[in-house]
């Protein structure tokens, strides 16, 4: 969304237009529905906005649910938007530290401020991007304690505030087809601009789950926050916003709530055991927080091999540290045998895991040519440094 179509959109007819247009219409019979509100009278600039909006809004439900629908969205807005379940969590930190003003430096469309204002923290919202900040503006509108400034988180004099929160551009400038930055020096604002302001400031810092960790400063918290089982985030947190005592956390968020893995540094790993009756595989987000010697010692389980983030054991454990598959038979790495065994198994529906394994899941799969109507989980992968396949059945 350019500028043009923003101050179009944002005009009473615009919004109008937009609450009128059905989501059924506008989704599933794109071209009716253009014809429809062209035959309107519509400008096509402002049919074309406004069917974009609906689509936004729809997708943006699996982060903002019901607030989705009265809110706007560029498309790099949206995919790099704090879920508001995340977002409540990160506005959490800053009243238990008890504090009162934030600064949300590269606030995008506003996600983050979103859920500080709604715990009646009076955040200041700032994007260097002036459609960006005007798709803030308009989602924070609602929120009285919230207001949104055009401008370089580089400009602002943090001083004003208890606390500064940083989303640091890592992506190139646009509202679509972006590309990801890879170098932390490429990012805006750069990380010694955030980390200089750590010195002397509480803050918080949204980084992608995969930073490099040799880059995380020794004086902070580092938690690692994964959602429904997709790694979705890691914040470093400073000062007052930071535990004591905590410096890696695993922060896992499911359909049963919400669950957490705290420890003051990597855990060691535990030793590796014989292959048991059972595999698990630990969440994205204590592989990333290396506390998987820790999960493995509440498990009574064991590493699979060296290197490998799977654990073996021989109980049937409920953890949501930890997706547990129960063993059916250990095979050769060796796709002509399997291919066999599958076949003879009848396996028509097959999930593919692989570490250790320099093997495409996607292809290996294709080559199975599966037919069947048993369904079942392979692990390619090695086991005590061996490589093996392990043909599993998913527990929970």
């Amino acid at each position: 969304m350019d500028r043009a179509e923003l101050v179009e959109l944002l005009t009473p007819d615009g919004l109008t237009l937009l609450d009128s247009v059905g989501e059924t219409d506008a989704v599933t019979d794109v071209v009716k529905a253009v014809s429809r509100l062209r035959a309107e009278g519509h400008a096509p600039s402002l049919v074309a906005a406004v069917l974009t909006q609906v689509k936004l809004r729809r997708k943006a439900v699996a982060k903002f649910g019901d607030f989705a629908s009265r809110m706007l969205f560029t498309e790099a807005g949206l995919e790099q938007a704090t879920r508001l379940r995340v977002a409540a969590l990160h506005a959490g930190r800053f009243t238990a530290a008890e504090l009162s003003s934030v600064a949300d430096l590269g606030c995008g469309i506003g996600g983050d401020a979103m859920a500080m204002a709604a715990m009646d923290l009076a955040v200041t919202a700032v994007d260097a991007d002036e459609v960006t900040a005007t798709v803030a503006s308009y989602n924070l509108a609602p929120f009285p304690s919230a207001e949104v400034r055009h401008a370089r988180a580089e400009d602002v004099d943090t001083r004003e505030f208890d606390a500064l929160y940083f989303d640091p551009a890592r992506r190139t400038a646009g509202h679509s087809n972006t590309t990801r930055l890879t170098k932390p020096e490429d990012y805006s604002p750069s990380l010694d601009v955030v980390f200089d302001r750590a010195a002397t400031q509480p803050v918080g810092v949204k980084l992608g789950p995969g930073f490099d960790r040799s880059l995380i400063p020794e004086n902070c918290e580092a938690q690692w926050v994964s959602v429904n089982g997709q790694v979705v985030e890691l914040g470093l947190w400073f000062g007052a916003l930071a535990r004591p005592g905590v410096s890696r956390s695993a922060l896992v968020l499911d359909g049963e709530g919400t669950h957490e893995l705290t420890a003051p540094q990597d855990s060691d790993d535990v030793d590796v055991r014989p292959l048991g009756e059972y595999l698990y595989e630990p969440d994205g987000a204590v592989i990333r927080a290396r506390l998987i010697g820790d999960v493995a010692r509440g498990l009574d389980a064991g590493m699979l091999s060296p290197g490998i983030a799977y654990l073996t054991g021989d109980r049937d454990v409920t953890s949501p540290f930890v997706t547990t598959f129960r063993v059916l038979e250990r095979l050769p790495l060796d796709e002509r045998t399997l291919k066999r065994e599958l076949a003879k198994r009848k396996i028509g529906a097959l999930e593919v895991k692989k570490r250790g394994a320099d093997i495409d899941p996607a292809v290996f799969r294709k080559k199975m040519a599966l037919r069947g109507s048993e369904s079942a989980t392979l692990f390619l992968t090695r086991v005590d440094g061996k490589h093996a396949a392990l043909l599993c059945e998913r527990v929970r």
